[in-house]
Parts: structure tokens; sequence; C-alpha cells
């Protein structure tokens, strides 16, 4: 009415911007298992930092949720309990079973609709290596980016002849080693990216 109904300025409203979601999936099999503490304390870490947008769950023979563990304040209460969650720590591997019950279960549910996706595992598959090229490509189109962090891969010499990760690697924006902070530092960087 002040302008006599004439539009003198187009006001814009910028999109709310929210963090991408990240979704850690940690391997705690037999052969992760000297990985697997250091692996759940990184974990703690990012989920205390951002609890609201990064969600946890391990992978063995089946899929558990660590989050609300992981969210506790002090790191020892947080891992112990993460532990008590745990049914089968240090056991065998079942990723392709494993991941198709995340995607099936989580996956499509929202959990990682447009995340950061980032899979900590060796790729020993003790099931079908196919079913897991399989669910990791059902992965890749849900997700925004999904990174494969396997610890072997920074020993020299190293290329992926694994089951599982020959299977998967034609479905990943990226492979990267994690054997130390500095290849957890470029992982956080890649995920800051997203």
């Amino acid at each position: 009415m002040r302008t006599g109904g004439e539009v003198r300025t187009l006001l814009y409203c910028d999109r709310d911007r929210r963090p991408r979601k990240v979704v850690l999936l940690i391997d705690v099999s037999g052969s992760m298992q000297s990985y697997a503490d250091a692996l759940l304390r990184f974990a703690h870490v990012v989920a205390r930092r951002a609890p609201g947008s990064t969600e946890v769950f391990t992978l063995g023979t089946r899929l558990t949720r660590v989050s609300r563990e992981l969210r506790m304040r002090d790191p020892e209460h947080a891992l112990r309990a993460a532990g008590l969650a745990i049914p089968d720590r240090a056991g065998g591997t079942r990723l392709g079973e494993v991941l198709q019950t995340f995607v099936d279960d989580w996956g499509r549910r929202g959990t990682a609709r447009r995340a950061a996706v980032v899979m900590f595992s060796d790729g020993w598959e003790r099931g079908d290596a196919s079913l897991l090229g399989t669910q990791v490509a059902r992965l890749s189109r849900l997700a925004h980016r999904v990174v494969w962090v396997n610890p072997h891969a920074g020993r020299a010499g190293y290329s992926p002849v694994q089951g599982g990760i020959v299977a998967a690697l034609p479905h990943l924006d990226a492979l990267l080693a994690g054997h130390s902070l500095a290849t957890l530092e470029e992982l956080m960087e890649l995920i800051r990216d997203a």
C-alpha cells in the first residue's frame, strides 16, 4: 500500500545451511581388532563434535548402532558402553549382508540420504563379495559421497586384492589409508569439503 501497488525491492531468503550428515560404519571384526578401538575413539570425537548430524554403526556379523553410546561426554564411559552394545566384536565379517541391512533399514529412511558415508574396513569378506559390490552401489546412489578407509592401504606396495574391496572399488568416491592420525586428518578434510 505504501508504494501504490508497485514492487520496488525484491526480498530474497537464503536457504538454511545445515551441516551434511556424516555416517561412520566401523568394521569391528577379528581382522580389524587392532584398529577398532582407535576408530571408535575417532568416532567418539566426531559424534561429540556434531551430535545432531553424526551416526555411528559397527559392522561384523551384524549391524549395531552405537551413536547414543558414543555421544557420552567421558571417552572411557562412551567406549565401555559401546563395547557392551557390540555383540559381535572380534568375530567374523559379513560386510555384504550387514551393508544390505544398513541400506534397507537405515539408509533409505534418510540416514544415508545426501550424507557423507565413511566405511572403515580392510575389505575381508567372508560372504559373497558380489553382494557387497551391489550394496555399495545402492549406498552410493543414496549418499552424497562414499569413502572407504582401509588401514592396510597405507603400507608400501598395497594393492586392493581382497574380494570385498575389489567389488566395492568401482562405486567409491575415495579409498583412503586409515593407519595414522595424518590420514584421519585427510579424511576430516574430505568430509568437510563434502
